[in-house]
């Protein structure tokens, strides 16, 4: 059963649904849920949910601070470690809920926030099991495979550029998350980050916006959760990685796996970024639930 929620972090309002295990009479394991980068829940968060839910896994979906149903300004803003700290937050929330078992709490995180997941579990304890699927983990490498080589510098420059005129008192300047053009600026310039964010917006998330603050990119090029994932470890980690992904580079998301610690488990499917989503979600979302499953709810 699913039912809206909210809770305050920071001084900023973040929104979300929380799926209760049905049938239960005693505190149930819980898992905290976020989107990836300026995604929303409505973008199938709440698929992966359900099937938490029919396992007797209770599942709290938020918003990031910025984006969605959440307060928060500057809107559309992209700030990794306020997103690690929000999913801290969610953490202390979920645990004031009856329905939950607070020694049984569990991270889930897709994309950008399969690295924020990694990052949490390396640091809060309170996790006791973790799911990074499609994971981004090194912004220094990853921005070199998005980004054409040619263009590097001028996006410095604009990096640069937007900082000067922040400091003068102007807002921040924004950017496209996507573009159909393959040769526009934007923040994800691949073909299957259009296909997916255009056509998901359209089909389960209207509110959704194709934007965020440049400062948004820059921070993306500054994060490096692969330096935590060795730290994740006694916490049990799966990693779920598309061996097509091009977006969140599949050999870096199989080099940070190599140096996590056990207990460990890797679940390769075939097909790009977005395949988890919608045409590998049988997949992706079983393999979590029995790792939650093991671990949470033995």
């Amino acid at each position: 059963m699913r039912r809206d929620v909210q809770f305050d972090v920071e001084g900023v309002r973040l929104q979300g649904w929380f799926y209760a295990p049905e049938g239960r009479a005693t505190p149930a394991p819980a898992v905290v849920m976020a989107h990836g980068f300026s995604a929303v829940k409505e973008m199938y968060l709440d698929r992966f949910a359900e099937v938490f839910a029919a396992a007797g896994i209770g599942a709290l979906v938020f918003d990031h601070r910025g984006f969605g149903a959440s307060g928060g300004t500057p809107r559309q803003e992209v700030d990794p470690w306020a997103q690690v700290r929000d999913y801290r937050d969610a953490i202390t929330y979920v645990s004031t809920l009856d329905e939950v078992d607070t020694t049984r709490i569990g991270a889930w995180g897709s994309s950008f926030s399969g690295g924020h997941a990694v990052v949490v579990a390396a640091i809060d304890r309170r996790v006791k099991c973790v799911v990074s699927q499609v994971p981004f983990m090194t912004g220094s490498r990853n921005i070199r495979r998005l980004v054409r080589a040619d263009f590097m510098a001028p996006m410095r420059a604009m990096f640069d550029a937007d900082r000067a005129s922040r400091f003068a008192g102007n807002p921040p300047g924004m950017i496209p998350v996507v573009s159909e053009d393959p040769l526009g600026p934007c923040a994800l310039p691949t073909a299957d980050s259009w296909a997916w964010f255009s056509e998901t917006q359209r089909l389960r998330a209207p509110a959704w916006r194709n934007e965020v603050t440049l400062r948004s990119v820059e921070m993306l090029t500054e994060y490096e959760p692969c330096e935590y994932i060795a730290h994740v470890s006694p916490t049990p980690l799966l990693m779920i990685v598309a061996s097509g992904d091009h977006v969140a580079v599949a050999d870096e998301a199989f080099a940070a796996y190599a140096n996590a610690r056990e207990p460990k488990r890797i679940e390769v499917i075939e097909g790009g970024h977005f395949d988890p989503y919608v045409a590998r979600f049988d997949q992706s979302s079983a393999a979590a639930r029995d790792w939650y499953v093991k671990y949470l709810a033995p």
